[in-house]
């Protein structure tokens, strides 16, 4: 196949209907068709890049290899088509802009005015064939963040509409996301919002192929009629999109719709094979199906907001379906734990994980939460700033060292037991400047981490500015704790362990980015293997 194909998923009425489960659904049937699929998303905000976002604002952060702080969007993609992604598959208003500014400080534009339309569209139309140029992918999907009618998203959905001209018929197609709520009080679903919304498309200048609307109930044939007469779209590209249990249900539920069929007719591309779900299917059957059920505390700081922390709940249910066993994932605020309760707190878990963050808000309850895991015999798992807790807890405790600490939440404590590192020290800037990406680790032979791994050297991605202080090495190994994996390159330590527990294992890195449906992370695997073992005592 000679040219790449591209389709453009937008969405109206409301925000968080979700295109990127839909987008990453199509790709996953595309996949399993045979074609090389990726998938990308634009995002109208004008942060360069979420990496300086609040969680609570924004949800997590998710990192890939090549070091781009991107939307949680990309960690659907990843974990549906087990591909990874790169800084060419997040692009946000902020990052064209930047560029288009920094051509016109260059003079690249002669001294032209430089406006939305060409220079930024250009620029947005560049960015979104990035990928299909570089030959690796029969069709790239491109998710429009936001709703149409946004002013911040105008400049994409006029990009798109450029793009689909150009690229000629049968190319590229756009599939809109739309919603079709059910009012109780008339006991019916209405079609109103999604005509509106359509319209507000074809306003413009897009007509939409393929219609996905979002249900609580079946939409009938009779409703799907007058969508497509009301929309302007074929009978066949009216898709219905209903809730379902589990997003991972979801390519299932377009494959019985037709969609990926819609599209590749409208693309004028070849069904090719059946989809070959097989694997897909054996992972649903198990998660839908588990034998034991875990308990397991996610003690954090943005607990709230359950998208603060997606990709950690994500490889639960990766790792859970791995040990055909139920996660109940409870979350617990670290802000609200201290000595007096935190064993009225956590009591009832079967294991514990201690998760990421930054700043000095609940760390006392998360150094407690370590301290009862580990009297306790309870099965710990520690990631970046969860595994800097379980050091100072141990330095505290163990060694005596009372006011060990972080740097990050105490500049001055006499035993920095976590602390900066040195190439951070000099740096102002917030926004992309964390040790980012994926970065090597030699682990140690005859521990727990090779265990797990089952390989003496990894790729891990990482996240932070904070490290363990190597000054404190030797006392902390020498009382118990030890450094089973080391980066090579800068002779830091990324994973600690206990031996005489029955698990308990931090590591500086973020391993919930590299789990997939495909390939669950084998720290979870085996975390969760360890909590089913240890409610069984």
């Amino acid at each position: 196949m000679n040219q790449t194909k591209y389709i453009f998923v937008t969405g109206g009425v409301t925000s968080s209907l979700g295109k990127g489960i839909i987008a990453a659904s199509l790709a996953k049937l595309l996949q399993a068709r045979g074609y090389r699929t990726t998938i990308q998303k634009f995002d109208p905000y004008i942060n360069v890049d979420p990496g300086t976002l609040n969680p609570y604002e924004h949800g997590e952060c998710y990192v890939t290899d090549d070091g781009a702080e991107t939307d949680l969007d990309l960690g659907h993609y990843e974990r549906f088509l087990n591909v990874p992604t790169s800084q060419a598959n997040n692009v946000t208003t902020g990052r064209v802009y930047l560029s288009v500014i920094e051509k016109e400080r260059r003079g690249e534009f002669l001294g032209k005015t430089v406006q939305v339309v060409p220079h930024i569209t250009n620029e947005i139309k560049e960015r979104m064939q990035l990928l299909g140029k570089s030959g690796d992918f029969d069709i790239v999907i491109t998710e429009i963040g936001g709703t149409v009618g946004d002013i911040e998203s105008l400049p994409y959905i006029e990009s798109v509409r450029q793009l689909v001209w150009e690229l000629g018929e049968n190319n590229g197609i756009v599939i809109h996301l739309t919603l079709v709520p059910y009012l109780a009080a008339a006991g019916e679903l209405k079609t109103k919002p999604t005509q509106h919304s359509v319209k507000t498309l074809m306003e413009s200048g897009i007509k939409a192929d393929i219609l996905v609307c979002r249900t609580e109930h079946e939409i009938s044939d009779e409703l799907r009629q007058k969508l497509a007469l009301f929309c302007n779209v074929k009978r066949e590209a009216v898709i219905q999109s209903i809730d379902a249990a589990t997003i991972y249900e979801v390519p299932n539920l377009m494959l019985e719709e037709g969609l990926d069929i819609v599209a590749l007719n409208k693309l004028n591309l070849p069904e090719k094979s059946t989809p070959d779900l097989e694997n897909w299917n054996v992972f649903l059957h198990r998660l839908k199906n588990p034998k034991h059920v875990v308990n397991i505390g996610l003690v954090g700081k943005y607990v709230e907001l359950q998208d603060s922390y997606k990709s950690i709940l994500e490889a639960f249910i990766h790792a859970g379906a791995a040990n055909e066993t139920k996660v109940n994932v409870i979350s617990v605020h670290s802000e609200y734990l201290d000595a007096s309760n935190v064993h009225e707190k956590l009591k009832d878990l079967d294991g514990i994980l201690v998760a990421p963050g930054f700043g000095g808000r609940g760390i006392e309850g998360k150094i407690e939460t370590v301290r009862f895991a580990r009297e306790n015999n309870i099965p710990f798992f520690g990631i970046c700033l969860g595994m800097q807790m379980a050091v100072i807890e141990y330095a505290r405790t163990i060694l005596g060292l009372s006011d060990a600490n972080s740097t990050e939440m105490n500049e001055n404590t006499e035993n920095p037991v976590i602390d900066l590192m040195d190439e951070q020290k000099t740096i102002t800037d917030k926004g992309g400047t964390m040790r980012l990406g994926a970065w090597k680790c030699d682990i140690i032979p005859n521990t727990l981490a090779h265990k797990i791994y089952g390989k003496s050297s990894i790729l891990e991605r990482h996240r932070h500015r904070y490290e363990f202080n190597s000054s404190y090495l030797d006392a902390l190994q020498n009382a118990g704790l030890k450094a089973s994996g080391i980066n090579p390159d800068t002779g830091l330590v990324e994973i600690v362990e206990l031996e005489n527990h029955p698990f308990f294992i931090g590591v500086q890195y973020h391993p919930e980015y590299k789990s997939t449906v495909a390939s669950p992370h084998p720290l979870f695997v085996s975390f969760v293997a360890a909590t089913v073992k240890a409610k069984k005592k």
